[in-house]
C-alpha cells in the first residue's frame, strides 16, 4: 500500500497507465522526463504559457503553501500574485484552503494567511521537481531532478498523506456524514492536519504522520494540547501512521480515539 501512495503521489492525476511493477524512479524517468517536452506542451495549454503562474507554481509546489509564502518565493508583488491565484482557481489548477477557525475560540481574531493546494498531485510534483529546472531536463540531464526529490521526498509525501486521510474520513464517517474537513493553522504555531464536523456537529480533530517512526502517545497529547488552547471539545480523535503506533498508544484505542495505518487507505487509491 505504501507502494501505491508513492505512485499515486507522482502520477496521481496524469492520462496514464502506471505498472507499479517498475521501479518508481524508472517509470519517472520513462513517463516523465523522457516525455518532457510532450508534457511540457500540455503543461503550457493548462496555464496559457504565462510567466507568472509558472512562478506562483513552483513557489507553492515545496513551500508551506501559505499565499504569502507563495508570492515570497516567487518574488511577485501581492496584488499580481492575488490576480494570479484567481486565474489559476479559474483553470482548476489550484484552490485555497482556509483555516478552520469557525470551530475555534479564534473564529473573529485568527488573521492568518490561506494556503493553496495543487487540483492534482502530478501537478505538484512536475512544478517542484521538473520545471524549475527544465534546463538540465531538457538536455536529459536528471540528476538534479531526481537528487531533489530524494531530499524533499517524506515532506513531499507527507501532504499527499494528509489528503487521503481526509477523503478516508469522509467515507468512513456514513451514518454522521461530514459536513466540513480541512486544516486548522495560526500565529500562534497551533497546526492541526485534520479538523472536521460532522451533519449532527460532532467534531473529529486528527494528527496524519508520515514518517518512519512509531506514533507515540506525546502525539495524543500534542492534540489534546491544540485542544486546550482553542477551547475545542473534540467527539473523535483519529491519528493515521505510516509506521504504526507504540503500544503505549495502542493501549489508549477507544471509541473516541481510532487508530489508522498506510493499509487502511488501500480502497482510496487501488
Amino acid at each position: 500500500m505504501e507502494t501505491a501512495l508513492n505512485y499515486f503521489a507522482v502520477f496521481g492525476g496524469l492520462d496514464i497507465k502506471v505498472d507499479m511493477t517498475k521501479p518508481l524512479r524508472t517509470l519517472i524517468k520513462r513517463d516523465i522526463l523522457d516525455k518532457y517536452y510532450d508534457i511540457q506542451e500540455y503543461i503550457q495549454k493548462l496555464t496559457k504559457n504565462k510567466a507568472p503562474y509558472h512562478k506562483i507554481l513552483t513557489g507553492i509546489a515545496l513551500g508551506d503553501r501559505r499565499v504569502n509564502s507563495a508570492f515570497k518565493r516567487a518574488d511577485v508583488e501581492y496584488d499580481e500574485g492575488i490576480e494570479t491565484i484567481y486565474e489559476l482557481e479559474e483553470l482548476n489548477i489550484i484552490q485555497t484552503e482556509t483555516s478552520m477557525d469557525f470551530l475555534t475560540k479564534n473564529f473573529e481574531e485568527n488573521d492568518v494567511a490561506d494556503k493553496l493546494l495543487f487540483t492534482a498531485p502530478f501537478l505538484r510534483f512536475w512544478f517542484a521537481f521538473v520545471s524549475p529546472l527544465y534546463r538540465g531536463i531538457s538536455r536529459g540531464e536528471f540528476d538534479e531532478s531526481f537528487e531533489k526529490f530524494n531530499n524533499y521526498h517524506n515532506e513531499f509525501m507527507s501532504l499527499v498523506f494528509e489528503q487521503l486521510c481526509h477523503e478516508f474520513i469522509k467515507v468512513t464517517f456514513k451514518d454522521d456524514e461530514i459536513e466540513d474537513i480541512g486544516r486548522y493553522w495560526d500565529e500562534e504555531k497551533n497546526d492541526i492536519n485534520l479538523l472536521a464536523q460532522t451533519e449532527s456537529g460532532k467534531v473529529i480533530i486528527g494528527s496524519c504522520r508520515y514518517t518512519n517512526s512509531k506514533m507515540k502517545k506525546n502525539e495524543l497529547s500534542i492534540l489534546r494540547d491544540y485542544c486546550e488552547n482553542l477551547e475545542i471539545t473534540p467527539d473523535y480523535v483519529v491519528l493515521f501512521s505510516k509506521a504504526g503506533f507504540s503500544n503505549e498508544l495502542k493501549a489508549e484505542k477507544s471509541n473516541g480515539l481510532k487508530l489508522y495505518t498506510v493499509k487502511s487507505l488501500k480502497s482510496l487509491i487501488i
